[in-house]
């Protein structure tokens, strides 16, 4: 199961467009944001992928978020507030917005830990819990935005740069 990681759309549909096509050629199976969504626009070009759409709200998605809530229901998405844990393949994930929200002991029975908020690639182990935010996909900057991939078999993950 290969699954699409992006987070801190901020809004940026130019890149959400580039994200959404990204995704398609990836062939992912599922897709999760990790937060600040900012608008439902975002989300109504994301379920252009046709497949399943998980996620968190972030600290900027406060201003839009009953709006964002009753689009995501809309279009059979699920978002919610962080933390959220989800079992896939038998492989433990935490996704949580602000990487300030999990606390990387209590982390330790998880074997994916995705964030976002930093706009900072991250890619690393603690124990046996992989770590991954892919970084900035909001940004102005071609070639330096970026989303993820993570396959949950090998629970390798890669990052797409745009």
């Amino acid at each position: 199961m290969r699954i699409g990681v992006v987070g801190d759309t901020h809004d940026r549909m130019e890149n959400v467009r580039r994200i959404v096509d990204l995704f398609r050629e990836a062939r992912v199976d599922r897709v999760v944001h990790t937060g600040d969504v900012t608008r439902p626009d975002v989300l109504e070009r994301l379920a252009g992928l046709e497949v399943p759409v998980f996620g968190v709200f972030g600290n900027n998605d406060h201003p839009e978020r009953e709006r964002l809530e009753r689009e995501s229901l809309r279009l059979g998405m699920d978002f919610a507030p962080p933390p959220r844990s989800f079992e896939w393949l038998e492989r433990r994930i935490l996704v949580v917005h602000d990487p300030e929200e999990a606390s990387l002991p209590a982390s330790g029975g998880f074997d994916l830990l995705l964030h976002g908020h930093t706009h900072r690639h991250r890619h690393e182990r603690h124990g046996q819990t992989l770590i991954f935010n892919p970084g900035e996909c909001a940004g102005f900057m071609r070639g330096r935005n970026a989303v993820g991939l993570v396959d949950l078999v090998s629970l390798e993950a890669t990052r797409l740069r745009f």
